[in-house]
């Protein structure tokens, strides 16, 4: 019911939230999870399935107190998570396909939400429950959460050009002009960032993708 892949370093930060999310749907946290080799988690694959993990994912483990177990790289691991990739595949067939057209990222969270409670209450097989009561029996094997959920976003200074934008991760992002060739820190979450004055937010916006300009008139007004 909710699987969160990355393939570069950049997308760490959706890669952490995710978890996240995850553990606050769930409403607790598993002992042990399964990861393919992925790069936000692992930066080196040693021998056997030893990893040397990036400092974050440590964090964040940390935080939650759970173990993390790999995969096989190769043709060695490819039974290890077949199943896996098989119900992305059919919950991608059945749910989005074809592609739907929605105006933002909220939208497509709550179209990916109502797909996931419409698959709870489907039946697999000659089983005589729906899979969404098949957690139950689960559920109290879970740690609690922490009493604080972990910190995602990630802090970097970046210098405003003479248009008055900071450029994070290939995307331009407006802040006031009168910050204009200032250095300000930027606190960069999956969704949204916020540009900082020392403690004091100066501007937020949603997160663009790699090459948007993403402006708000009133920091030129």
């Amino acid at each position: 019911r909710g699987f969160c892949r990355a393939y570069l370093n950049e997308t760490q930060d959706v890669f952490l939230d995710g978890h996240v999310r995850a553990f606050d749907h769930f409403g607790g946290v598993p002992g042990t999870v399964s990861y393919d080799n992925l790069k936000a988690a692992v930066t080196k694959v040693l021998k056997g399935r030893d990893r040397i993990e990036s400092d974050r994912f440590v964090a964040l483990r940390s935080h939650y107190g759970f173990e993390s177990w790999f995969c096989q790289p190769g043709q060695d691991g490819a039974h290890e998570k077949g199943g896996v990739e098989g119900e992305v595949g059919r919950f991608r067939r059945n749910h989005l396909v074809p592609v739907p057209r929605v105006e933002s990222i909220d939208g497509l969270n709550e179209l990916i939400a109502a797909a996931m409670a419409a698959d709870d209450a489907r039946f697999i097989a000659h089983r005589r429950i729906p899979v969404g009561e098949h957690f139950d029996p689960e559920a109290p094997t879970l740690a609690p959460l922490p009493a604080e959920p972990f910190d995602a976003t990630t802090l970097s200074s970046h210098r405003v050009d003479t248009k008055s934008r900071v450029c994070v991760r290939q995307a331009h992002y407006s802040v006031p002009a009168r910050y204009v060739r200032q250095r300000l820190d930027v606190r960069v979450g999956a969704e949204a960032i916020e540009v900082l004055d020392g403690a004091t937010v100066v501007a937020a916006h949603r997160r663009g993708r790699k090459g948007d300009e993403v402006l708000a008139l009133d920091h030129y007004l």
